[in-house]
Formats: C-alpha cells, structure tokens, sequence
C-alpha cells in the first residue's frame, strides 16, 4: 500500500494543482468508481487519492496515467489530463474553452471553495449576474444560457462565498435584447442587492476613464493558505494567474473599482431609473 511518505512537493492549494486534482475527480466519478475502491485497486492510501484530488498533494505522471487507465476514461479526457499534469506550475496558465468557459473545471473548482468572488465587466453585466434572457441575447447560445443560470444556483449554496459585483454603466446603457429584456436584467440586479452576501455596485460614467476600467476580470479569495486566483476571459479562453505579483494587479484594480463605485443606495437609484426606462420603452 502507498503511503503518504516522501510524496511530490506541490505548492499548497495552488490554482494549477487545484485544477489537476477537479480533473481527476471529475474523471473518477464519471467512471462510476468511488474513491476507496480506486485507491485500493492501485495500491494507494484513500488520503493519497484524496489529496491529490483537492490539489494539496502531487504525483508521478505514471500513477495519474495508471488512475486514468484504471478509470476507463477516454482518449480526450486522458490527454487533458495528462498535458496539465506535465505543464509547470508557473502561476499563469491559458485554457482554450470554445466559447463554454463554463465547462472548464479550472473554473467551477475554484467557484466551489472561493470564499469571495469580485466580477467586473466594463462593457456588458458580469456573467453571474446575468438573466438566461440576457445571456442568450448575448450569446445567441441556449445551452450555454442555461448551463450558466444553474452554474449561478450552484453559487448560492450555503455556505455560499460573498460575491461583489461591479456594473460598468455602459452596460446598463448597451441595450442587450431590447427594452424588455434589459428592464428583466435591471431588475434581476435590484433583487441581486437585496441578497445576503452578495453586493451591485454600478460604475458611472461620471467617474471617467482610468486604465482600470479597460478590461473584465474575475478575483477569487480563499480560505488561508490558499492564495487567491484571478481570471480574465477572452472570445477563445481565459487566462488564470495565481503568482503573487500578478494577483497584486488584480486586487489594485478591484481596489479602483471600490473608490470609483456609487455606493449600495446610490446604486439602487441607478439601477431603478435604468429599469423605469426600459419598463417604458417595453411597453
């Protein structure tokens, strides 16, 4: 039976490792196999094949290709794997996500354990605070609409992690849909400010422009000594960066939203005139 001595370094609770280890659980639950019959079929301890499954351990390439053989799984699931596993841990990694990045484990994973979540999008409503309305407008894509309504449920679990939201005013100017379903939008965030740990706040326009405000992201705080992750999405993939520098940037940037935001009642009457607007022209 493996034991837990001399196992791989790996940086604790690293976004890299994080993912690695949601891919092999997601692999080995998709095969039907619980984890203690898993373990002892390779020869392992349950808390080896635990760790590595919530990322706070490593392993060889062979025993994760030997877990993947057992697992049955499949060519694709296999090579993903495998390529994470033979990537550096370098504190920044790229995943392709043909416009479903709500597929992407390196991103539910992180979504599931986060203890505060800050979006930010300077054009359009940050995507956990869309109506499936608003994202099929978007998108023009049902199945991602749907699949990102329910990732959305899934964040309001308990204990759910506090989630920030900044909304640019551009977006709330950008008539996504038409009247009716922007005022369905508006609403959806006046009822968003009424949530428990959870908080709009509306960029104006008056505060102006600042090299800040240019590009969306994504901060993800966690329960020490996990250190906190941030994502930034592109039409083809996003990048994901956990080095302390880089992080760094990410929380000055989300500092610069908090001093140029209305506060939660300004807000409010913002997003009240909006929808009044909207309710009009819908009807």
């Amino acid at each position: 039976m493996d034991t837990e001595e001399n196992a791989p370094p790996v940086r604790p609770g690293s976004a890299h490792s994080r993912e690695l280890g949601g891919e092999i659980r997601r692999t080995r639950q998709n095969s039907g196999r619980s984890a203690p019959k898993v373990a002892e079929a390779l020869g392992w301890s349950v808390g080896k094949l635990s760790k590595l499954e919530k990322g706070t351990r490593g392993t060889s390439t062979v025993d994760i290709a030997a877990l993947l053989g057992h697992c049955g799984a499949a060519k694709a699931a296999r090579e993903r794997v495998l390529g994470i596993a033979a990537e550096p841990d370098t504190g920044s990694f790229l995943r392709l996500h043909h416009q479903r990045s709500d597929r992407l484990v390196a991103v539910s994973v992180h979504e599931e354990i986060a203890e505060t979540i800050t979006v930010y999008d300077p054009v359009t409503v940050p995507d956990l605070a869309r109506t499936e309305d608003y994202t099929l407008a978007l998108t023009g894509d049902l199945d991602f609409a749907t699949a990102l309504a329910e990732r959305q449920r899934l964040l309001q679990r308990h204990p759910d992690p506090h989630v920030t939201v900044y909304v640019h005013e551009m977006a709330l100017r950008m008539a996504v849909g038409g009247p009716a379903v922007m005022r369905d939008q508006l609403l959806h965030l006046l009822l968003m400010c009424e949530w428990p740990r959870t908080t709009v706040r509306v960029v104006p326009l008056a505060a102006g422009f600042h090299t800040h405000l240019r590009h969306p992201c994504t901060l993800l705080a966690f329960e020490a000594p996990d250190k906190p992750l941030a994502y930034t999405e592109t039409d083809v993939a996003v990048a994901f960066h956990d080095a302390p520098e880089a992080v760094a940037a990410y929380q000055q940037k989300m500092c610069h939203l908090d001093a140029a935001a209305l506060d939660t009642e300004q807000t409010r009457r913002k997003l009240s005139r909006w929808t009044d607007l909207y309710d009009r022209k819908a009807a």
